[in-house]
């Protein structure tokens, strides 16, 4: 049975999934990459453990309930009971935007719920018992700063990680008494594997309406992610703070 403290990072294996992981894992905790695509889990761990960081892959589909459940078959079985952390981080973001409201298809439409909405409730549902059992927790759900601006053609996506911001409220309330805490984080416009396929004036919009106008990395907002899951957050819940150079400001 492990002692250190598991922590489940989904979509882990690139970006900010990848560097969450990296600065939980550098904060002591066992870090399980819970990833759709096997030969970016592979590699994230391996570079986890050249760092020195416990880690392991788990194939996981958020979209997926049989794929979910088998993932916290898996976690159930390898944390030891020491459960202690959720980072839903998986969503769908690559080349998602560009038509209006009203000229969006349907299956794009439930695909991108699917994955960005129902995806982290079925995690955190799946997961739930173990955090529990453990005595203590954390969650913390990724979703979009793009919610609170409002950005144009991307209905569907804002929608999505607006549900969430909802959700983690409501989540919060229901298990805070459990000793268990659900925040969310609003990333800005991140320079990663995900957002080069994001349209230039999108880009340019972030650059010059940001009271920091350098480009957003990946390492802006693990700290904010690792105080979260930290002993430090314990009376901290419910809440969603944007990380995005002062983009959107509150």
């Amino acid at each position: 049975m492990t002692e250190r403290r598991t922590v489940v990072v989904t979509g882990a294996g690139r970006g900010l999934g990848l560097a969450t992981a990296r600065r939980a894992g550098a904060d002591g905790f066992r870090i399980v990459v819970a990833e759709l695509r096997e030969e970016w889990g592979e590699k994230a761990v391996a570079a986890l453990r050249s760092e020195s960081v416990d880690a392991e892959f788990v194939r996981c589909d958020v979209g997926d309930p049989a794929s979910v459940a088998e993932m916290a078959a898996r976690v159930g079985e390898s944390a030891g009971g020491r459960l202690y952390g959720l980072v839903n981080n998986a969503g769908l973001a690559d080349a998602v935007g560009g038509k209006n409201f009203h000229e969006i298809d349907i299956e794009d439409w439930d695909r991108i719920m699917r994955v960005n909405a129902r995806g982290p409730w079925l995690v955190a549902k799946a997961l739930l018992p173990q955090i529990v059992a453990n005595g203590s927790g954390r969650i913390v759900n990724l979703v979009s700063d793009s919610a609170l601006y409002g950005s144009p053609r991307l209905a569907h996506y804002i929608a999505s990680k607006g549900a969430l911001t909802a959700l983690t409220k409501s989540m919060a309330r229901e298990v805070g008494d459990l000793g268990v805490t659900v925040n969310a984080v609003a990333p800005g416009l991140t320079e990663s594997e995900s957002s080069v396929r994001i349209p230039a004036e999108r880009h340019e919009l972030y650059r010059l309406n940001r009271a920091i106008s350098r480009p957003q990395q990946p390492d802006d907002l693990t700290g904010l992610i690792a105080f979260l899951l930290s002993e430090e957050s314990r009376y901290l819940t419910g809440q969603t703070v944007a990380v995005n150079g002062g983009f959107t400001m509150h």
